[in-house]
């Protein structure tokens, strides 16, 4: 367990923040450039968070500076403690990675503050970095237990095949994965992802994170897969997965899932491929035959990008607590309301609050960044507490946090 932290420390990590405010993104991206100098180091994270226009930097210096902030009342931090390190597990990050991370923190603190960057200040920083290691280090270790004990689990990467490809939407397609070994897969939370390595010709290996879209079965996993323009995993899905192809896969992950209890109404609330683990979600509900009303609520361009509708359609036939209702932004000439879509627009503020339970409900969201930020603040608005707001969103571990 790491010793509490010295009131000097707290003391000189809380007098640089306005150095971070002013400088921390220059610190960031120094400290990227040193620890991608290691070839096996770059090649453990998500490249296409990174650079100068990628959301990483900026996301991590907003958690430095969060972290600098609150450094005196770290309970906080707990939930951005618990995503990011998820992520690292999903990524593979073991306890000997850390020290190439604190050296090039320390080293880029000085290098970009210059002589500011004290003995003291670096000493407190290198004091504060460990402390916050040691916590994450500790928590991925209960993580990575929990995933190889649990039936069907496993830690690094094992090998899956491709069994099938489904189109879903003119946008989106689902790829079910089966392990090459013949053995079971852990059940995972639903709304939790996998971590995938791909290794595309041309390229350094590539690591991406794609939601499971299907309750757990034991045998198999389902994602879903958006082509994103310029996405390289995705490009890549799109264009060359097909039945038999094999996929490097890391164990379920994900602090974002579906209550294990349900008690009260629950909302499921999506844009675009943000449906994926609601759908996973949806799937557990029905299966579990709740008596508590469940609202599916996914917004999308038109029919063409509308994926799953069918299956979501059915799984509400089937049980009389889901109430199913699609929102088309844009739809198209021949589409016909009540056939092929329910509302036309986008899901308003107004309509939102007037037709979910908001008194009551736990809410589950999942979607675009704008979408995500705008769901979040209407509902906190409308009086709905924190801990009844679950959210997802595709991007950085910390990237809320620096939001």
């Amino acid at each position: 367990m790491s010793q509490p932290l010295s009131d000097q420390t707290i003391a000189l990590v809380k007098a640089t923040v306005p150095a971070l405010e002013a400088h921390g993104l220059d610190i960031v991206h120094e400290m990227y450039s040193r620890m991608f100098e290691n070839p096996d180091i770059r090649d453990l994270f998500n490249q296409s968070h990174h650079g100068n226009a990628g959301s990483q930097p900026r996301a991590l210096t907003g958690a430095i500076l969060a972290y600098a902030s609150n450094i005196e009342n770290l309970g906080a931090l707990a939930p951005a403690v618990e995503r990011i390190a998820q992520k690292h597990v999903g990524l593979q990050i073991l306890p000997e990675h850390y020290p190439h991370v604190a050296e090039a923190l320390l080293g880029a603190i000085k290098a970009v503050l210059g002589d500011a960057a004290t003995e003291e200040i670096l000493a407190a920083w290198g004091e504060a970095y460990w402390f916050l290691a040691n916590i994450l280090i500790a928590r991925e270790d209960r993580i990575y237990t929990d995933q190889k004990e649990s039936d069907g689990g496993w830690n690094g990467w094992r090998d899956f095949q491709v069994d099938d490809v489904v189109r879903e939407s003119s946008v989106i397609t689902s790829f079910i994965l089966r392990p090459v070994d013949g053995g079971p897969v852990m059940a995972h939370k639903p709304g939790q992802y996998l971590t995938f390595w791909f290794e595309i010709p041309g390229h350094p290996p590539v690591k991406r994170n794609y939601s499971i879209s299907s309750a757990a079965n034991g045998e198999t996993y389902r994602i879903s897969v958006k082509r994103e323009p310029q996405g390289l995993a995705s490009g890549w899905l799109h264009d060359n997965a097909k039945a038999g192809t094999l996929l490097k896969v890391a164990a379920p992950a994900g602090e974002f899932f579906l209550q294990e209890k349900v008690e009260r109404p629950v909302i499921l609330l999506s844009g675009g491929v943000g449906l994926t683990p609601m759908v996973a979600m949806l799937e557990a509900l029905a299966a579990r035959d709740v008596v508590q009303s469940v609202h599916y609520i996914h917004g999308t361009h038109d029919r063409e990008t509308h994926a799953m509708r069918g299956h979501v359609r059915v799984l509400a036939e089937n049980n009389e607590a889901i109430h199913v209702v699609d929102f088309h932004q844009t739809p198209l000439a021949d589409e016909v309301k009540g056939l092929d879509y329910d509302e036309a627009g986008i899901i308003t503020d107004e309509w939102l609050v007037a037709n979910t339970p908001v008194s009551e409900a736990d809410y589950y969201i999942c979607g675009p960044r704008p979408f995500l930020r705008h769901a979040v603040s209407t509902l906190s608005l409308a009086g709905v507490p924190s801990d009844r707001i679950h959210y997802e969103f595709f991007g950085p571990a910390d990237e809320l946090l620096a939001a």
